[in-house]
């Protein structure tokens, strides 16, 4: 059994897989296998299909990681049973009777659509949307997010798919309190029903390009999903309750009552880092039925 789990990225709408690519090096550092889904934001079931063929390429257990569309793609990719827990990124979660469009007509429309355009059956972010989507990076990082931006098909947030993922497996949520292009409170809706752990960073839509470091030590929490619980304690199993909802705010410090305030320039200590990759390899995955939400987005 490999000592620590694999994490396997899937992107959103107008990126590819490129978009983790200040969080890869340092998880292979750590000792991570790590591979990010590549898919053609044609169908929501061949963007599945792909990032499930991506799991074949590490060794499982897997934390599988959605940013944005790629929320509504490891919802349902995460059913398959080398996944052991879920990690959002300000991203959608969608029910089994939503789509990420219907998840989103539920909140206020957010400004990035005032800047796309279709054509050839694609939905286009034009330049001046790019503020909306990454606005906290440089001007030359959001030159280079409008030179490689994909456009998704034109009907791909109108398509369901089987499998709703966070209904049996631990998940924690990373809410971006800036995002321009999925609205903060659906990632708080969403990250609350599915009953994650939950990160919240003063961040644009990418958080995991302007603020790689407190996404990648988040990323890794996950494997505490496995079997619940928190980073300072003992873990406590999922099932019997609903899962406590951890949230870190980026500022303060620790307080009473299981909620924990993060300071924002932290990471995981290496000792910390450790006991959970021990704990996840100890529980391999093992995983407990969680207690049913309510309702989601996409």
């Amino acid at each position: 059994m490999q000592s620590k789990p694999s994490i396997v990225f899937a992107h959103g709408i107008w990126a590819d897989g490129s978009c983790f690519q200040k969080l890869i090096p340092t998880l292979r550092a750590e000792g991570h296998e790590v591979m990010a889904a590549q898919y053609g934001l044609d169908t929501l079931k061949g963007d599945v299909d792909a990032t499930i063929r991506t799991f074949g390429r590490v060794s499982g257990p897997i934390v599988l990681v959605g940013h944005s569309y790629g929320g509504t793609v490891i919802t349902h990719a995460g059913v398959d049973p080398r996944v052991a827990a879920l990690v959002y990124i300000a991203a959608l979660g969608p029910d089994e009777t939503e789509t990420s469009q219907g998840q989103q007509d539920k909140f206020p429309k957010t400004d990035v659509f005032k800047y796309v355009e279709v054509a050839d059956g694609r939905v286009w972010m034009r330049p001046d949307g790019v503020a909306c989507f990454a606005g906290d990076l440089s001007p030359e990082e959001q030159g280079v997010v409008y030179a490689t931006h994909f456009a998704p098909a034109l009907d791909l947030f109108t398509q369901k798919h089987d499998g709703i993922a966070w209904r049996s497996k631990p998940s924690w949520s990373i809410v971006a309190t800036e995002d321009r292009t999925v609205h903060p409170d659906l990632e708080r809706f969403a990250a609350k029903r599915m009953g994650a752990t939950t990160v919240e960073l003063k961040s644009s839509h990418v958080p995991m390009l302007s603020h790689p470091k407190q996404v990648n030590s988040a990323t890794p929490a996950a494997e505490l999903g496995t079997r619940g619980g928190d980073l300072g304690g003992e873990l406590s199993p999922l099932g019997s309750a609903t899962p406590r909802r951890t949230v870190f705010r980026g500022v303060g410090f620790p307080m009473d009552g299981g909620a924990i305030f993060w300071p924002a320039k932290s990471v995981i200590t290496p000792i910390a880092w450790r006991k959970l990759t021990q704990r996840l390899t100890q529980s391999h995955i093992a995983l407990e039925e969680k207690p049913e939400g309510s309702t989601g987005y996409d």
